[in-house]
């Protein structure tokens, strides 16, 4: 086995809910074209699987998409280097023979001979080198090309061979780097260099290597996907012979389908509600899995009140009005009230259970012990010289994040309502044309987080470094070197210090303001098996895991 280098958190089992997945009874699964698949473990592959979600795809090109939706379904049909076995948040080879640190800044991979794409083409480190470059070249705002902030080149001198150079050597976290979103392998014969590739080009050339190949693709209406013959990884032959993946605008639909036996997997999102009704379904299992999503609001430092952009700039003022609505939220009241206790409050950027995560928002806001504080805001905002009330307008998501979010931002809009403070317009959009459009259009706005690996690191990098996912203008320079630190950092203590230090920081300045922190939970049906095996660590749910009988 290939030597790993890596920093796994030891906190896994985190408390709440964030992905629903829930399963039940099923009736006739659709019969799409294709091969008839290979065998599971123990022997053949069991009856078709249809799996229901209200997510929503983006992209199915890598470069195009950073979101739990995307690549839920990027995973099924791409093959990635490293991966984890089902059931764990350990990385292992999958596409690749072997891996690890050959020096302090280089990571070697090996690929097998003789890998072919399902379309026929050849698989080999040109297709790996081809997939990092164009990441790196496209760096879609949308995509995930922030997580290689520390790769500095990719080379491949022979067909199987391919090395990594690391700008900073020592690095705690590449390995699942290579595991995350941004690490399927493309074929280097289909995908362009520099510009992504739309979704019904990447399904007619049939690029792909992963357990399943896509049969027929409506975009976010329905998936068909037929097991992959050629795939040799690490999660083998699917246990099922064949699934379809079928998209819902409504959660009372998801969840009826689920009653009815319509569909046999489903997953985001009910409400806390539906989890409760159907734990009394004596049909059903309940089952709570490790998780780490992250609900927070970002704040675009150009656009919202004061901002760099705006007539009235001022970076005091900003600052106060970001600082303000920390005080006034009362996170114990949206787990409570909203959630039914199955989230919890975040008062850190890290959850609390992880390696290094500290809670610097219940000291320095509200009550200083996690509740709210009207006064505070209000004395804040004068001290600035802030008029009030402050006109906020505040965007979420109601399809992706679930039903319950238009409830969660009407509790949000009324405490930070209090005392007059703010006028605020809640406004929502769906969820495709959300992600396109909160970079530049939004002053304040939801967004959630499902970790690409099971590190602290993958809390901080993709927001808080320059040139950060969010691209929501916040730069400081000390931040993004601390960063880069405590990647490399091997001590246990001295990282964590440093990933304290990040956390005060960025806990004064509020680029982002967390609310509140879930885990996974899942219900299946007496004819399906494998679900549990779906909510591991490594927050991917693989449709191959999961089976029932005929």
């Amino acid at each position: 086995m290939a030597t790993i280098r890596r920093r796994l958190s030891a906190a896994i089992a985190l408390g709440g809910v964030a992905a629903l997945a829930l399963t039940a009874c099923t009736g006739p699964a659709p019969s799409g074209e294709g091969s008839e698949g290979g065998s599971g473990e123990g022997g053949a592959s069991s009856a078709p699987i249809i799996y229901g979600t209200t997510d929503k795809v983006t992209s199915i090109d890598p470069a195009g998409s950073y979101d739990n939706g995307s690549f839920m379904l990027m995973n099924q049909v791409y093959p990635l280097l490293l991966n984890s076995a089902p059931g764990s948040a350990e990385v292992e080879p999958d596409l690749a023979e072997s891996a690890e640190f050959t020096s302090p800044n280089e990571y070697t991979v090996t690929l097998p001979e003789g890998l072919t794409w399902a379309n026929g083409n050849t698989l080999d480190s040109a297709d790996v080198k081809h997939t990092f470059d164009r990441q790196l070249e496209i760096a879609d705002p949308n995509g995930p090309s922030s997580l290689l902030g520390n790769l500095e080149s990719v080379e491949a001198p022979d067909p199987t061979t391919v090395v990594f150079t690391l700008k900073e050597g020592d690095d705690q976290t590449f390995p699942q780097v290579l595991s995350s979103p941004v690490g399927p392998i493309v074929d280097d014969e289909t995908f362009p260099a520099d510009e992504l590739l739309p979704d019904e080009d990447i399904v007619a050339a049939e690029a792909f290597h992963g357990q399943y190949s896509i049969d027929s693709y409506e975009k976010n209406q329905l998936v068909n996907l037929v097991p992959f013959d050629g795939y040799q990884g690490l999660l083998g032959a699917p246990k099922n012979s064949q699934a379809s993946i079928k998209y819902y605008a409504d959660s009372n639909n998801l969840k009826l389908d689920i009653q009815q036996g319509n569909i046999d997997v489903a997953a985001r999102a009910l409400t806390p509600t539906d989890v409760e009704d159907l734990s009394g379904d004596n049909n059903v299992v309940v089952h709570e899995g490790p998780g780490g999503e992250l609900r927070y609001m970002v704040f675009n430092f150009n656009i919202m009140p004061f901002g760099a952009e705006t007539d009235e700039a001022d970076e005091e003022k900003s600052l106060a009005v970001r600082q303000a609505m920390a005080d006034l939220l009362d996170r114990e009241a949206l787990s409570e009230q909203v959630y039914k206790g199955t989230y919890t409050p975040a008062y850190g950027f890290i959850p609390k259970e992880f390696e290094g995560a500290t809670e610097p928002l219940k000291e320095k806001y509200g009550d200083g012990e996690g509740g709210p504080d009207q006064d505070r805001a209000a004395e804040r905002l004068e001290a600035a010289g802030v008029e009030t009330p402050v006109a906020l307008n505040l965007q979420y998501n109601p399809d992706h994040y679930g039903p319950s979010s238009g409830e969660e931002y009407a509790l949000v809009k009324q405490h930070l309502e209090a005392n007059d403070l703010f006028t605020v317009n809640l406004q929502s959009t769906e969820w495709v044309t959300y992600q396109q459009d909160r970079i530049d259009s939004y002053p304040v706005y939801q967004l959630g987080w499902y970790p690409d690996y099971s590190d602290a690191d993958n809390y901080l990098s993709p927001f808080f470094a320059i040139e950060n996912f969010l691209s929501n203008g916040y730069v400081n320079e000390e931040v993004d070197q601390l960063i880069a630190e405590q990647r490399v950092t091997p001590d246990e203590a001295e990282r964590s210090e440093k990933l304290g230090q990040i956390q005060d920081i960025v806990g004064e300045e509020l680029s982002t303001l967390p609310l509140l922190q879930g885990a996974q939970v899942a219900v299946s049906g007496p004819d399906v098996a494998g679900v549990e095996d779906t909510l591991d660590a490594s927050f991917k749910f693989r449709l191959g895991a999961v089976s029932k009988e005929g």
